[in-house]
């Protein structure tokens, strides 16, 4: 008896999909932030780059050169900040800064 047919949808456009959303496009991105390789978070700028309509919509909406865009978010990328910066302003994103170390309690005084 054949098993029936179950559709699925390929992970790359359900990635792309859930991208779209920035909060997702955050955790995503903080998460690849986290391996040691700096070129993964350039890879993953890229999903959330074509997540909001490829390197030409992006590049439009960062007002920077296409072909330096392609570069920049190569697995060889070496973005400068203001670059970084304008990508991530154009997906809805921006840097952020945390300290590594854990939060201190407060003091409550009775």
């Amino acid at each position: 008896m054949p098993k029936p047919a179950v559709k699925t949808k390929p992970y790359r456009e359900s990635l792309l999909d859930s991208l779209k959303d920035p909060d997702e496009a955050a955790q995503y991105l903080n998460a690849c932030l986290e391996d040691e390789d700096e070129r993964v978070f350039l890879l993953a700028l890229r999903d959330v780059a074509d997540a909001h309509g490829g390197i030409r919509v992006l590049s439009r909406n960062a007002h920077l050169n296409r072909e330096s865009l392609y570069r920049m978010l190569s697995k060889s990328g070496n973005p400068s900040l203001d670059s970084l910066a304008a990508v991530l302003n154009a997906c809805g994103l921006r840097l952020a800064v945390q300290s590594t170390q854990p939060r201190r309690q407060k003091r409550r005084i009775a």
